[in-house]
């Protein structure tokens, strides 16, 4: 089995994040892989935004967290958020960026580093007070984010990959 197909068999989300940095060159790695994403039309009308600073990531933890209604929110406190954001007018930007946030899980993978998909995110990013840090990151007001990438070294034990299920039609 190549390299490529064991990364994709195997790779699990990851919800308990180590207290150790995650190298600056693989960082830029995962994202280049994200920048190689399909996208409709070659349009790539997404953006990046990699958050590195832990304070920064808990504030937009703690300010989710209040639009949420769960005080104690954080994200699962990753070591690095990668926020993609799309033009909310884009008809395929939830889609472009759904591949982009695979290429990121599957690259974070390769090089040992556990991710998460953040959903939340996609549902209070026009609150306020996330907004307003939404915009100190950087995020175009005119962006959308459907989900953001919490990555970090796994400090647990990811369990062994169940086996997948769902209907299956081969037609010759």
């Amino acid at each position: 089995m190549n390299q490529t197909i064991e990364t994709i068999l195997h790779r699990r989300s990851i919800r308990n994040f180590a207290a150790k940095p995650i190298k600056e060159e693989d960082i830029r790695t995962i994202v280049n892989c994200a920048l190689h994403a399909p996208s409709a039309r070659g349009l790539q009308t997404w953006e990046f935004t990699v958050v590195e600073n832990k304070d920064k990531i808990r504030r937009l933890a703690a300010a989710m967290g209040e639009a949420l209604g769960n005080p104690s929110y954080n994200m699962y406190d990753p070591q690095v958020l990668i926020i993609p954001s799309n033009k909310r007018d884009s008809l395929y930007g939830k889609e472009d960026n759904a591949c982009a946030m695979e290429n990121i899980f599957l690259a974070a993978w390769s090089l040992g580093i556990g991710s998460v998909w953040i959903n939340q995110l996609r549902d209070v990013c026009d609150v306020p007070q996330v907004r307003k840090i939404l915009d100190e990151f950087q995020i175009p007001s005119d962006h959308v984010v459907y989900g953001l990438a919490a990555l970090g070294y796994s400090d647990e034990t990811p369990l062994a990959p169940k086996e997948r299920i769902g209907k299956t039609r081969y037609i010759k």
